[in-house]
């Protein structure tokens, strides 16, 4: 915890009573939350920074994009748009965000969107011919004017809310109470060796009640990069050195696994969802090979040639319950539609 973060600690308490408030109202019906007659998934997380809303995200649209008309709906993080946007294979990450631009580009057969308004956006995308059949909301979990089916909560292995505190201290966007709407859990970014007595008590410590569903997922490496149509084995990048570029939130984990492969590399570290400047894209120019995060590849392929750029694909995988979990998700769709 830095410096300021300490100092900032008697805001705690006032921040806690707003959000408290404010979610009171939406509970006791004050602040009214629109419902929907068709299935709407709502994927998010209690703090701010990367559980791994988005390989969540690419998990259903894969699950589910073979049997139902599927739409994303983001705010578009760090934008230059206003309003609500459909994406397109052209749209830039200026104009729609990188995560929203990644889903498009990785699944060009489904509607993706943006707008900071989530009604305004489900209106415009059901407005569409044909419509959607399924909106998944991608880092909605605290936006109640808008009242999802399902709620998806992610918290990551090595931060827990349960271990966390609101902001501006800590990291949380709402109380650890908040946790109570989700119908899901996931620990995400879990070792893959972790045991069934330490998910038994991370459960506990998240009190997870009766009717919520818990599950532990971690984050898979794939063994070939990517760059536009091509792919190359990460083993044939141990005899180059290279820079490793990232703007995520947290990219400790990515870094030590590159590690544990023995590979020789520089990094570069931006703040999520970064947007380079002139004087950082000529830095970047001058490097012999790069290698970055799906999103950031996004943002950074317009100005790095394509000779000397490639990106790390990452999937989420469940540790197990994996059918278990598409059974909820497939339930609750049945009866939705």
């Amino acid at each position: 915890m830095n410096l300021l973060r300490k100092i900032l600690l008697p805001i705690v308490p006032f921040y806690y009573l707003v959000t408290w408030l404010r979610n009171k109202m939406y509970d006791l019906g004050i602040k009214k939350s629109m419902s929907y007659d068709f299935p709407v998934i709502a994927v998010g997380n209690l703090s701010v920074g990367g559980t791994g809303k988005s390989p969540m995200v690419e998990y259903l649209i894969k699950l589910l994009q073979d049997s139902i008309i599927i739409a994303t709906l983001s705010r578009g993080y760090k934008r230059e748009t206003e309003g609500f946007r459909l994406v397109e294979s052209f749209s830039t990450a200026k104009e729609v965000g990188d995560e929203p631009l990644q889903f498009k580009t990785k699944f060009p057969d489904i509607f993706v969107a943006v707008d900071g308004n989530r009604r305004n956006g489900i209106a415009n995308l059901r407005a569409l011919n044909p419509p959607p059949e399924l909106i998944l909301l991608d880092d909605a979990y605290q936006h109640r004017k808008v009242k999802a089916g399902f709620y998806i909560l992610l918290t990551a292995y090595y931060d827990l809310y349960c271990n966390d505190i609101l902001l501006p201290t800590g990291n949380l966007r709402e109380s650890r109470k908040g946790a109570d709407r989700a119908d899901i859990i996931v620990v995400t970014k879990c070792p893959k060796n972790i045991s069934y007595q330490e998910r038994e008590k991370i459960g506990v410590k998240l009190k997870v009640k009766p009717n919520q569903y818990l599950f532990f997922a971690t984050i898979d490496y794939a063994k070939e990069l990517r760059r536009a149509s091509d792919k190359k084995s990460i083993e044939l990048f141990r005899k180059t050195r290279f820079v490793l570029v990232t703007g995520i939130a947290n990219p400790k984990a990515l870094i030590e696994y590159y590690r544990s492969l023995g590979l020789e590399f520089d990094h570069m570290g931006f703040p999520d969802h970064h947007n380079f400047s002139n004087k950082e894209l000529e830095i970047l120019k001058d490097q012999e090979c790069i290698i970055t995060t799906e999103k950031d590849y996004v943002r950074l392929s317009g100005y790095i040639s394509k000779e000397k750029l490639w990106y790390q694909p990452i999937e989420m995988k469940f540790l197990e319950g994996k059918s278990s979990f598409d059974k909820k998700i497939l339930e609750y769709i049945k009866n939705e539609v």
